[in-house]
């Protein structure tokens, strides 16, 4: 029987000095919304707010998708299920949806910075703010710095594993 995974409280993070944090839904969001960018235009353009939309959409159902995937499995291992614990649940993963802003924000001011009707500006940021959340959320668990820029690093490559996806399909 598998245990259900429990969001971390904060507070002092044991045998550490940092605060325990789960930045996790903040880092994965990041990537989730610098995929939806670079896959964005595969098929054919989207005007700005279309990509807007999706990034938000995308962002609430995959948010949605953890939320129920979390309390379906508390439902598993036999513990009962409250409207409390579904809304903390959805706490504790919203910055799956916060983290498609900050694209969002690029994809609608690109224009006015000379990007035009690109998503090139919104992609950067997305992988940009994926290896900061992950650089911070690993100092902020007490992690040195060397493994803390590791982990930044681990972000990065990833994020530009998406980036060279888009690039090799020709957008």
């Amino acid at each position: 029987m598998s245990r259900s995974r429990t969001p971390a409280p904060p507070g002092p993070a044991p045998g550490g000095p940092g605060n325990r944090t789960d930045y996790a839904g903040a880092v994965y969001g990041s990537m989730l919304a610098a995929s939806v960018i670079a896959a964005s235009s595969v098929h054919e353009p989207h005007p700005r707010l279309s990509l807007i939309l999706l990034l938000v959409i995308t962002g609430i159902v995959f948010w949605a998708a953890h939320v129920y995937a979390h309390v379906a499995g508390q439902r598993e291992a036999g513990r009962r299920v409250t409207w409390g614990q579904v809304r903390e649940v959805g706490r504790h993963e919203w910055p799956l949806v916060e983290a498609s802003a900050l694209p969002a924000l690029a994809v609608l001011v690109s224009p006015w910075l000379g990007a035009g009707e690109n998503a090139w500006l919104a992609l950067g940021v997305a992988v940009a703010q994926q290896v900061a959340w992950a650089t911070l959320g690993a100092r902020r668990a007490g992690a040195a710095v060397g493994p803390a820029v590791v982990e930044g690093a681990v972000n990065l490559l990833l994020g530009l594993v998406i980036v060279a996806a888009k690039v090799a399909v020709g957008h």
